[in-house]
């Protein structure tokens, strides 16, 4: 099957980030002209999409959804598919058919460009994003004829309170309500009775954790000694689980203290960043503390709690991370990044390929010049100005991305072809 009518346009919309989001970007294709609609994997999906008519809940085992799917592209005359992230199993399998059959495949991510851009790309994302084979020529080619001013980057999430609320009202509905969805298994190793109390957790203790946050930032940031930043993930994050080279965040921590105490100068200190969506579902600051005194480090490494990272960038004087999409904001500021995972930033004009002890003992610096070019290229196309979880961070969003479904171009081609919509200047909403 492949798409050949331009005129007549299906979506089947699979699991979306939490929250309405996915229900408003599918009333708003529906007013395009377009037919929409949306398979449910659980009662979370379910209460997320009020209308009942466009609603397909699958009750079925994990192991017939491939077959399940194909029926019902045949079945409603599906020309595209949207989802968010493509690596948990229910949409790698679909994504894997959907090329198969010649549908467009719509792919929504946390932006590249965090704090307040959105990822939309066409056939996958991450490791899986077109990004991954293109370099630096190509995009400044592409660039040719483009005048966007590039806007500085955020300092904060804005919508991180709507983030993790919406987290766990839709773990609270899947805990509690999903009698009708029996044969549903969650993408993550942690139950999902786990999984809500976390987010509970996180929610409560918000305030105690956010003073914890600013004691330790203030002790680094007047402890007047050099340090380098590790920007740590979730564990159970895609990025990390599916394109980076570690089993689990502790081998990724027990490589950079080993190498920090062989390479780094004795007066220089290492600090550990954690991501701000960090639940203690992985034990990272008593392992920290562990590794720090099997090399005799204990004094010279930290742990900081989630939280804006623009503070620990003004004074660091390296970044290192898995594959972590705040690494762009290390190199917009032209500190030495050293990268151990397959990421879209990934480019030798502005990544260190040096050793690590190496890097750590003195650090090449990047091509600034040749950052801002990529970053230029994403802004110019893939990065959109919104959010997913606050009301203001959608309506931005929605302004632009629904027209860039829509279009027979995808991002990337769309900038070569000379199609692309003009882009909005970023506006900071909260």
């Amino acid at each position: 099957m492949t798409i050949t009518d331009e005129h007549t346009r299906v979506f089947l919309f699979l699991q979306g980030p939490h929250g309405p989001f996915f229900r408003k970007l599918a009333r708003m294709l529906e007013r395009s002209g377009a037919e929409v609609w949306r398979v449910g994997f659980n009662a979370g999906d379910s209460v997320f999409w009020p209308h009942r008519a466009s609603f397909i809940a699958f009750r079925d085992t994990p192991e017939n959804w491939p077959d399940h799917f194909r029926a019902l592209v045949t079945e409603k005359g599906v020309t595209d598919i949207v989802l968010y992230g493509d690596t948990r199993p229910i949409h790698a399998q679909a994504v894997a058919a959907a090329h198969e059959l010649g549908l467009r495949v719509h792919v929504f991510e946390e932006g590249y460009l965090r704090p307040y851009w959105v990822t939309y790309e066409r056939g996958g994302a991450n490791g899986h994003s077109r990004l991954m084979s293109m370099d630096l020529p190509q995009m400044t080619d592409a660039l040719e004829g483009a005048d966007l001013e590039t806007p500085m980057p955020p300092g904060h999430w804005g919508d991180m309170r709507q983030h993790v609320f919406y987290g766990a009202l839709y773990h609270f509905f899947v805990m509690f309500a999903n009698h009708r969805f029996r044969n549903f298994r969650p993408h993550r190793s942690l139950s999902v009775a786990r999984e809500f109390q976390l987010y509970i957790k996180r929610l409560l203790l918000m305030p105690f954790q956010a003073l914890d946050r600013r004691i330790a930032t203030l002790r680094i940031r007047f402890g007047g000694f050099p340090y380098h930043l590790a920007l740590l993930q979730l564990e159970h994050d895609s990025s990390f689980q599916k394109h980076s080279p570690f089993d689990s965040m502790v081998d990724f921590l027990a490589l950079l203290v080993e190498n920090f105490a062989q390479g780094a100068p004795r007066h220089h200190h290492l600090v550990f960043k954690a991501h701000p969506l960090e639940d203690g579902r992985a034990p990272l600051r008593r392992e920290i503390k562990r590794l720090a005194r099997e090399h005799g480090v204990e004094d010279r490494v930290h742990w900081v709690r989630g939280g804006k990272l623009a503070q620990l960038l003004n004074d660091a004087r390296t970044a290192v991370t898995v594959n972590s999409t705040a690494a762009q904001q290390v190199l917009w500021r032209g500190i030495p990044l050293k990268v151990f995972g397959d990421a879209v930033y990934n480019q030798p004009e502005f990544v260190s390929t040096q050793a690590l002890p190496e890097f750590f003992a003195g650090a090449r610096r990047p091509d600034n010049q040749a950052y801002k070019i990529y970053r230029r290229y994403l802004l110019e196309t893939s990065q959109v100005p919104g959010g997913f979880y606050s009301s203001a961070g959608r309506r931005q969003l929605l302004r632009q991305v629904v027209d860039m479904m829509l279009s027979t171009h995808d991002p990337y081609d769309a900038l070569k072809a000379g199609t692309a919509a003009p882009r909005q200047q970023l506006r900071l909403v909260t």
